[in-house]
């Protein structure tokens, strides 16, 4: 099995002209596409229909290129878009491959990039943001890692999900049965989905014990986190769809991946520790993983609910303005650009239960030579 990424530049949230060009050249297959993520340019809430309109556009895009319909599409590639491009962030895609050409076999004993996919059930809206949806994530990311041929839970280096959140017809339609959401509010809905998503990775890999996830201590309790889940939150789906990244000898690809953790918003170290790691498992001393190879960087990004960065103080989560979410990846996305020299970096905000308090998983993706 053969897994790459392609890193494609976006003019807009409709913008498939690099990934139709790919295609016509010969370097994308798309029978050989699994997942898609997206960084869009709208504000990451509620009503940040960029990420719907981008959903849509790549469904048809794909559609078209592969003979289906759309909802075939659907059925089998997550199309993960994440709103938000503040401060220099570059909207972008991700297009991750996989190919499944016979009579291959490993030339090397070395793990490199593995990548699998997996779906809940849609969820009802009294399931967004509790233990329901946490353990069905974990089953999913189970399914996903079986379907990365990864056995062994610390060869998985990040997940991404894409999950639903609450609206006023959500709330109303679980009210006419009797049921009631975990809040009425849609925009604290998005932190909730989230978070009850990165504890389901968590139980997935064994960072947390299953039964330490209940429902009162989701969005409550932090010192319950995943490591190496990132998750955002969409208005444009009732489901959690899921993509894991991790490195694996079953794999004979030309990427490798490796995660880290940001201690804070100003940890740009965390990117050497995750090169080292991607150098690890290349069984290659450490310091041959340079940033000019990179093929993509995602992480988490969060404002620190202690109002200080390092010991001084920060309004992010006092500007009744611009809210915290935002200003998150805006300073995550500078920060980490200026270490990298690039802004095409999937950077994400909204790290309920994703990494330590003012923190959050980084992982790299590194484009090995040939």
């Amino acid at each position: 099995m053969h897994a790459a990424v392609h890193r494609l530049s976006a003019a807009g949230p409709s913008d498939t002209a690099g990934l139709d060009d790919a295609i016509a050249r010969g370097f994308i297959r798309p029978e050989t596409i699994v997942a898609v993520l997206g960084k869009t340019e709208g504000n990451g809430g509620v009503n940040d229909f960029t990420r719907g309109f981008a959903t849509a556009s790549f469904r048809t895009c794909l559609a078209c290129h592969l003979g289906i319909p759309a909802a075939a599409v659907e059925a089998r590639v997550p199309l993960v878009m994440s709103g938000g491009t503040e401060g220099g962030l570059s909207p972008h895609w991700l297009v991750f491959t996989v190919d499944h050409t016979p009579g291959i076999t490993p030339r090397h004993a070395r793990k490199s990039l593995a990548i699998g996919v997996a779906f809940t059930r849609l969820f009802t809206p009294e399931d967004i943001g509790r233990r329901t949806q946490a353990v069905a994530t974990a089953w999913a990311v189970r399914a996903a890692m079986a379907d990365a041929a990864i056995t062994d839970a610390s060869d998985v280096h990040f997940v991404q999900v894409k999950c639903p959140l609450l609206t006023a017809s959500r709330m109303a339609e679980a009210a006419a049965r009797g049921g009631r959401v975990v809040t009425p509010d849609p925009y604290k809905s998005m932190g909730f989905s989230r978070g009850a998503s990165a504890l389901g990775v968590a139980i997935a890999l064994g960072e947390v014990a299953d039964e330490a996830v209940q429902d009162e201590r989701i969005c409550r309790d932090f010192d319950l986190f995943s490591s190496r889940a990132s998750t955002s939150a969409g208005i444009e789906l009732m489901r959690n769809e899921i993509l894991v990244l991790g490195n694996s000898v079953a794999w004979e690809s030309n990427f490798v991946i490796g995660h880290a953790v940001m201690g804070d918003a100003l940890d740009t170290a965390a990117v050497d520790r995750a090169l080292t790691m991607a150098d690890v498992a290349l069984g290659s001393a450490v310091g041959t993983i340079q940033t000019d190879r990179l093929a993509a960087l995602l992480c988490k990004a969060e404002a620190s609910r202690t109002g200080t960065i390092r010991g001084h103080r920060h309004i992010m989560r006092d500007d009744s303005d611009i809210n915290a979410t935002r200003h998150a990846r805006a300073l995550v996305g500078g920060v980490l650009a200026g270490r990298v020299g690039d802004t095409r970096l999937f950077v994400s905000g909204g790290a309920e239960h994703q990494g330590p308090e003012g923190g959050g998983p980084l992982a790299v993706i590194i484009a090995l030579r040939s």
